[in-house]
């Protein structure tokens, strides 16, 4: 069929020229026998047969920018087949009709007209070879047997000339026909290898929707088009929760599988005004048309989150997922494409570090902390960090003796333009900024120094950043840091975040054995609240796992808070870990823990952070006390 169109598409072209060659070879020869035969013949018929022409050649002319069915492309072929074989044997016949009536050189012009027109008639046919042969052949055969039966030597030399013309000819229509029709299957095969480049371009071949670049083209050619038409639309973020857990325990083969899962059930829950497109790794984007309202975007990300937090079977187990969206609207959040998905992904870093599972819709008050994170950025960028950051210290308690066994660092920034800084804003934007390192490298050195002075029997406690245990190089400044402030690294027990573990579990693991090796002890911090796994819990070598404090909170009150520190504690008995519970205020919490057989806290109620130099009083004061 794309040979065919591609025929009917050349022909709309070529026809008309076609028959404007029969109309004016047939008028030119109706001219110079008018005198010479009945008015019919040199007048009446030929014109009828060029009314005939004109119709023809004015409907392939209006065919030339009009869209047909196929099928009715096969019809016209049909059509013009056999009408070029009709009108060949009428015109045959009409121009030997002629020939008796002229003198010589009349007749010689009727020679000439028959053979000039069936050889531009046939170059005219030559896609259709049908039509071409069926043309070549009713025109030559009763020119040649007519001329060469006429008796004059010359007549017989036509014949034959005019024969092996159509021979040769015949022959150039087959070899050009074929040589068309693979072109054509040549032209179709490089579209095809095209369209298959592209949907390889721009679409992802995991779960078959629309790969990131095509999510950019199109929210640049929509934003375009809103900006046009005066309409809005939204961009949003979709990011798993707990998908790199996942991934890293049951393998990459089944985190393809989870993925394209995800993808189908996140398409079912996306209306025909919402485009979904896989932007990377486990981040789907979406772009929504129709100028939504803030009420339909919501009943969309609570129908994405229904459908993700199905369980997805794995193998004999099932895995828990969630979803965080972020989401921004145009014009209301930027007016610029590159912006949009900039305010979008902060909606989603939003989410994720504040409403995780939940849709967060970007508003003048995330501008306002862009703003903030902006002046936070650029004085953290500018500041003296051995200055500017400093080093508080809260006891962690053994309940069983009350005295204190360690002193957890926390960080603390006092910023001379800003004022002081809360650790889990500066902490995040260092992370974000790559500045972490040189935080992490300020604040231990901070730290060990405040440590050496204490009893050897007060360990320090010093939190990690996930980004701290990426590479190995990162580990050995931590390890030159700790040799070089003399303290004995058997007093060092490392905090590190459930995020540091899904962040790469390999690299967490083998920073961990090499922390270890150095003798530090490692302890994983506010444990129950992220996507960890209880396998990496088991394979990582800890020495403590430390139960958050949001379980704490309402312990005398909510009984499930109470079943999971209970079940926390049991499991860390069984696997021979010590158990740090934080966020203890109260004497009523205290007594619930001891209930439960906990051996360690820390929290308001035994002390607040305090500064370096205050740690030896505070010592002194509880061992005073405790006596």
């Amino acid at each position: 069929m794309e040979l065919l169109r591609a025929q009917f598409a050349a022909y709309s072209k070529q026809i008309p020229l076609l028959y404007f060659i029969l109309c004016t070879n047939t008028l030119a020869t109706a001219w110079t026998f008018w005198p010479l035969t009945p008015v019919w013949l040199s007048i009446y018929f030929p014109a009828i047969l060029c009314v005939v022409c004109v119709i023809r050649c004015l409907w392939w002319w209006k065919a030339r920018d009009t869209a047909l069915s196929d099928a009715k492309i096969v019809r016209q072929m049909r059509l013009t087949t056999h009408l070029s074989v009709a009108l060949t044997l009428i015109f045959t016949i009409w121009g030997l009709s002629l020939y008796p009536y002229g003198d010589p050189y009349a007749r010689g012009q009727v020679i000439f007209y028959m053979a000039l027109t069936v050889i531009g008639c046939v170059f005219c046919l030559m896609l259709l070879r049908p039509a071409a042969l069926g043309v070549t052949i009713t025109a030559n055969i009763p020119f040649v047997l007519f001329f060469f039966f006429e008796g004059h030597s010359s007549l017989k030399a036509i014949s034959v000339n005019q024969a092996l013309v159509s021979a040769a000819m015949i022959i150039i229509l087959l070899t050009y026909s074929r040589n068309f029709a693979r072109l054509v299957a040549s032209q179709g095969e490089t579209r095809r290898l095209s369209d298959e480049n592209f949907r390889i371009a721009n679409l992802d071949l995991l779960t078959g929707l629309p790969n990131r670049r095509w999510f950019f083209t199109e929210l640049h050619r929509q934003q375009a088009s809103a900006a046009a038409s005066g309409r809005g639309f939204a961009v949003g973020i979709i990011d798993l929760d707990g998908f790199k857990p996942v991934n890293d325990t049951y393998g990459h083969a089944t985190g393809d599988r989870v993925l394209t899962e995800a993808a189908q059930r996140i398409q079912t829950a996306c209306n025909t005004s919402v485009i979904l497109c896989r932007l990377g790794g486990d981040e789907f984007g979406f772009l929504m048309d129709g100028n939504p309202a803030p009420e339909d975007l919501q009943a969309l990300g609570n129908a994405i989150n229904d459908v993700v937090s199905l369980p997805f079977s794995i193998g004999g187990s099932h895995a828990p997922l969630g979803c965080s969206i972020g989401v921004a609207f145009y014009p209301r959040s930027a007016d610029t494409a590159e912006l949009l998905f900039e305010r979008a992904d902060y909606a989603l870093y939003h989410a994720k570090r504040h409403l995780r599972g939940q849709m967060v819709i970007f508003s003048t008050e995330h501008e306002e902390q862009i703003r903030s994170h902006g002046a936070m950025e650029r004085a953290l960028l500018a500041a003296d960090l051995d200055t500017e950051l400093s080093m508080v210290f809260q006891p962690i308690v053994n309940l069983k003796t009350g005295r204190a066994v360690a002193m957890e660092g926390l960080a603390r920034w006092q910023s001379p333009s800003l004022g002081a800084i809360p650790p889990d804003q500066f902490i995040a934007l260092a992370e974000r900024t790559g500045l972490i390192r040189s935080v992490t490298k300020a604040l231990l050195k901070k730290a060990l120094a405040a440590a050496i002075s204490w009893p050897d029997s007060l360990r320090i406690s010093f939190n990690l950043s996930a980004h701290d245990l990426s590479d190995a190089e990162s580990v050995v400044q931590i390890i030159a840091l700790v040799n070089q402030s003399g303290i004995n690294p058997k007093r060092i027990d490392f905090e590190i975040t459930e995020t540091a573990m899904t962040h790469d579990f390999q690299q967490a693991y083998a920073a961990v054995r090499t922390l270890k090796a150095m003798g530090a002890g490692v302890s994983l911090d506010d444990f129950g609240t992220g996507f960890s796994s209880l396998s990496h819990v088991h394979r990582l070598p800890l020495d403590k796992i430390k139960v958050d404090r949001s379980f704490i909170t309402d312990l005398g009150r909510n009984s499930v808070s109470l079943k999971i520190v209970k079940s926390l504690t049991a499991l860390c008995t069984d696997m021979g870990l010590d158990c740090i519970v934080e966020g203890v205020e109260t004497e009523a919490q205290l007594a619930i823990l001891r209930d439960l057989g906990c051996t360690l806290a820390q929290g308001y109620y035994f002390a607040r952070p305090m500064p370096a130099e205050a740690v030896l009083d505070y010592l002194d004061e509880a061992e005073q006390r405790r006596a």
